[in-house]
């Protein structure tokens, strides 16, 4: 069954869109119709890996392919340890998918920050490109200056149709004719269906991207299939919209009243002005309660599974025009900490020279 059969919430996650066909009495790591998920944790990051076929992406709606999905709360609680980890895991993931699409450690890169640098959820891209480590014009014109270890890469922002008036990927395909790179790889900012993997995960593929994708304006593919190279991407979920948060935000709270309940075992106190109100909790499916209860609290709400409320929610904001994308108050930090992340990742994986997780340098040159 397609993707698009029935009501789904918009993701650019392969790891979503597999946990949205999981039915609730198989494992999420069992194989099913043409998608393989393995799971791994390496300290607080979690690693899972996506393999889908032909078959997967008919189910799924995502490509064949290879995704490798790191989710971590570094940047969201501003860890600057665990942000340093993040990006040497990133780059030894990156390796990964490079040895999966036969590039080699000569092969030179084009890096392409898809997005707009004026709007702040749709800036990691751009940002990118401004800590990445360009070499290609150093071997161009001073090749002896060039230290062992390191590769010619190029790197673009070519920005956005509604401001250049340009189909993003035509202009990088122009780019591609001239500079001739070995491969690509593109940054974007991605949609989610969680608030809880907003500004937490990155994916990395080796299926290329569609530039837009995560507002609902997908526009020309940028991908092997369109340029003859292989193209990586690397995107970070930065919005999500009104109808999974308005449904998250009804689940939270049945998981709240079930869970005081269980403490309390009385209904009554579930209000208790003894909750504090800023303890940080976590809340998980167990503490659901049952549909009985579900409907005591929400009335006929509480009787509908997650895609009928998420059908409903829809339903009813869209015609309203409030069926918007959302992002996080903290966006402006958020994004400029997951750039230095990405471009950090980036650089120790294309020259090997640099440390995992070391600040550009250009003094080597």
């Amino acid at each position: 069954m397609s993707i698009n059969d029935d009501f789904s919430v918009r993701t650019d996650l392969a790891l979503e869109a597999q946990e949205m066909r999981v039915q609730p009495e198989q494992s999420k790591s069992q194989p099913q119709d043409g998608v393989t998920v393995d799971e791994e944790n390496v300290g607080d990051i979690t690693l899972t890996y996506v393999k889908v076929d032909e078959a997967g992406a008919e189910r799924i709606g995502k490509k064949p392919g290879n995704y490798i999905t790191l989710e971590s709360l570094a940047i969201r609680k501003q860890d600057t340890e665990l942000q340093a980890e993040l990006a040497k895991c990133l780059s030894r993931q990156l390796i990964k998918v490079l040895d999966l699409c036969g590039i080699k450690e000569t092969d030179t890169c084009l890096i392409v920050g898809l997005g707009n640098r004026n709007v702040t959820p749709d800036a990691i891209g751009p940002l990118v490109m401004n800590e990445v480590l360009v070499t290609s014009h150093l071997f161009e014109l001073q090749p002896e200056t060039v230290a062992e270890g390191y590769r010619s890469v190029s790197a673009v922002a070519p920005g956005v149709m509604g401001v250049t008036g340009i189909e993003t990927s035509d202009m990088i395909h122009g780019i591609i004719h001239e500079i001739n790179p070995d491969f690509v790889i593109a940054v974007d900012a991605l949609a989610s269906r969680s608030i809880n993997r907003i500004n937490a995960t990155i994916q990395i593929s080796d299926t290329g991207i569609h530039p837009g994708s995560g507002v609902g304006n997908k526009r020309k593919e940028i991908s092997k299939e369109t340029y003859g190279i292989p193209v990586i991407s690397i995107g970070v979920p930065t919005v999500v919209d009104a109808v999974t948060i308005t449904n998250d935000s009804i689940d939270y709270m049945l998981k709240h009243f079930g869970r005081e309940w269980k403490e309390k075992d009385s209904p009554s106190n579930v209000l208790s002005p003894g909750i504090n109100p800023f303890e940080r909790k976590t809340l998980t499916e167990e503490d659901m309660p049952g549909e009985e209860k579900r409907q005591a609290i929400m009335g006929m709400i509480g009787q509908l599974d997650t895609n009928e409320k998420k059908q409903l929610i829809k339903e009813v904001l869209t015609p309203l025009g409030h069926n918007l994308m959302v992002t996080p108050k903290e966006v402006d930090s958020f994004v400029q900490d997951m750039a230095y992340v990405i471009a950090s990742g980036i650089n120790s994986a294309l020259h090997k020279e640099i440390d995992e997780g070391e600040a550009p340098s250009y003094t080597r040159f």
